[in-house]
């Protein structure tokens, strides 16, 4: 039997991997972001929030399939438990599904020992329209839900990044905080990352002779 692409939130559910159906993006990488506006719950109550709200801060913006699954509340939980370390870099952080706002509040009152989510230090926003989901590209139409999208928007509400999961496997918290950093370094310096860059270590100017000098601390060649 060959092994057909593509995941499922639950996974033995076989028929939801046939025939996925992507929505066209309209989130292009250093273009603006599509808007958006909804309802969110945020410390167990209702509020409407939009993204112009996030004008001035960079914003982790993503997209969990649904709630009361698996690996979703793995993925809420552990950036709400890190938030400190996103606002310490200025950066906001947003969690977005097709759920209603009555779902996600439900969810969060539902201790994590018994796979609830308890207290999320950000807003949990509700995209019951589908209409988020679409613009940004995530939304699987055939299932009725999303795909795990993260998209990284900074200050002028520019589109810097986007990842993009297929069902089964979470997202790291470590990776999208290094992702942050490093635009933030490159807004503020005007030099380029290299691969794997943390803060703190070596970055390049993006000038054909000024960049050898960072060449030549990396490399053992002798020419």
């Amino acid at each position: 039997n060959s092994a057909r692409a593509g995941g499922q939130v639950y996974p033995q559910e076989t028929k939801r991997t046939i025939g996925h159906t992507i929505q066209w993006s309209q989130a292009v990488i250093s273009k603006p972001a599509p808007d958006w506006n909804g309802t969110a719950v945020i410390k167990g109550e209702f509020k409407d929030i939009k993204l112009s709200d996030f004008k001035g801060k960079y914003l982790v913006f993503f997209f969990y399939p649904l709630d009361f699954t698996f690996v979703c509340p793995t993925e809420i939980i552990a950036f709400s438990d890190r938030i400190d370390e996103f606002q310490k870099i200025n950066t906001k952080v947003v969690g977005c599904s097709v759920d209603s706002q009555f779902t996600h509040l439900a969810w969060t009152n539902v201790p994590r020992s018994q796979g609830g989510l308890g207290k999320i230090n950000y807003p949990l926003l509700s995209d019951i329209t589908h209409e988020i989901s679409k613009a940004y590209g995530v939304y699987l139409q055939d299932l009725g839900h999303s795909l795990r999208g993260l998209f990284i928007i900074d200050p002028k509400g520019t589109l810097r990044q986007i990842t993009m999961n297929d069902l089964p496997v979470g997202r790291s918290v470590d990776e999208t905080l290094r992702l942050v950093q490093a635009f933030q370094y490159t807004d503020k310096h005007g030099e380029v990352c290299p691969a794997g860059w943390k803060p703190g270590s070596a970055t390049i100017i993006p000038d054909p002779k000024k960049s050898k000098e960072y060449f030549k601390q990396q490399s053992n060649d002798e020419l």
